[in-house]
């Protein structure tokens, strides 16, 4: 048994039931046992490898968005280009590459934020980026940036953050919880309260018996805390995780550890959590502060960035070998049967402003 397992059933046996966002925070953000301040997660070594430990073609792809994001939008200086959730500084060292030969001025005179919660992980971008001759500063929060036009992107930042689950039992409604069964194991249980339908999707009313939905009330928070400052001070934004264009029912709660799925009670602390990101209620969340909010595939996106032509040229002076690692690279990016479908792409930007490879209006 982990140690944050046995203070998670001490803490049930005194106060009772969890509810599943509260487990999952303890198991991920525990000062002292949590999966992201106690540990290097990411790569082959790690439990899992997100797009830009893959290929370069990721990040720099991301950069020529924010680029033409930050011309489209006037090219304000003094700028901030942040990254949150910047795992082990991979992307940013990549954007900060790209950014430096698109325009040398842009990359000298704009302030660059990494915003990480985990000090652990802080030191590991401050390895990965070296003695960068550009301006980085680490934040805890966006709200210790500072009041100026914000181009901001997230990699894999929503689905870490914790969600409510909800069960359908034969009186209703109610909230999943994790508890202690008979042989004092972690264990799934319906909560005993009823829950407000308006917490619910729309199609909730039509599902069977143990049907489960979720519902992400932090993630709105935090897509809400970044709408505002991007409707207040100006700037767009582009967040990359893997879910679902349209909200609906299911359980998409799953533990990753060591690169395999395993049961999400079995080790708190020491593997990662993770649910499919609702793309729609952040949207609609985007909307509802006076911004264009664009949905798009990975794949889409990727493609209509110009992967391609990128891959294209960086494989024009390397051998056979490097040219088959290329392609390879480009297909689990953007191919339909890797992360091309399952990863979705939201675009956060000023009303009626245009931005490759999104449409005026969607």
């Amino acid at each position: 048994m982990t140690r944050l397992k046995t203070r998670i059933v001490d803490l049930i046996e005194a106060l009772g039931p969890l509810p599943l966002n509260e487990y999952m925070a303890m198991c991920l953000f525990d000062p002292a046992d949590g999966y992201y301040t106690t540990r290097e997660p990411f790569g082959a070594a790690g439990d899992f490898v997100t797009a830009p430990e893959i290929s370069q073609m990721f990040g720099e792809l991301v950069a020529v968005w924010l680029y033409q994001a930050w011309a489209a939008i006037g090219r304000p200086m003094p700028v901030t280009i942040a990254e949150i959730g910047p795992g082990r500084g991979t992307l940013m060292k990549d954007m900060l590459r790209t950014l430096s030969r698109l325009d040398p001025d842009l990359a000298n005179g704009a302030a660059f934020a990494m915003i990480e919660t985990s000090p652990r992980l802080a030191e590991v971008q401050r390895q990965t980026l070296g003695a960068t001759p550009f301006a980085v500063r680490w934040h805890e929060t966006i709200e210790s940036l500072p009041d100026r036009p914000l181009l901001i992107v997230g990699n894999e930042l929503f689905d870490a953050v914790p969600v409510r689950q909800f069960i359908r039992t034969d009186t209703g409604w109610r909230e999943r919880m994790v508890g202690l069964d008979d042989e004092d194991s972690l264990g799934f249980f319906a909560g005993a309260g009823s829950v407000d339908p308006t917490l619910l999707p729309i199609d909730a009313a039509g599902a069977p018996q143990g049907a489960i939905v979720e519902v992400a009330p932090a993630r709105t928070a935090l897509m809400a805390a970044i709408a505002g400052r991007i409707a207040r001070n100006g700037g767009a934004g582009l967040f990359l995780d893997y879910g679902h264009l349209q909200p609906g029912v299911g359980d998409t709660l799953q533990a990753l550890r060591r690169h395999n799925h395993e049961d999400v009670l079995a080790n708190p602390g020491e593997a990662d959590l993770t649910a499919h990101v609702d793309f729609a209620a952040l949207a609609a969340t985007v909307g509802a502060y006076g911004l264009d909010a664009h949905l798009s595939t990975q794949g889409n996106f990727l493609l209509g960035m110009g992967i391609l032509e990128r891959a294209g040229r960086l494989g024009a002076d390397g051998d056979q070998a490097a040219r088959d690692k290329i392609t390879g690279d480009v297909e689990r990016l953007a191919g339909p049967q890797a992360m091309g479908e399952l990863f979705k792409v939201l675009a956060v930007l000023p009303r009626g402003v245009p931005i490759r490879p999104f449409a005026t209006a969607d």
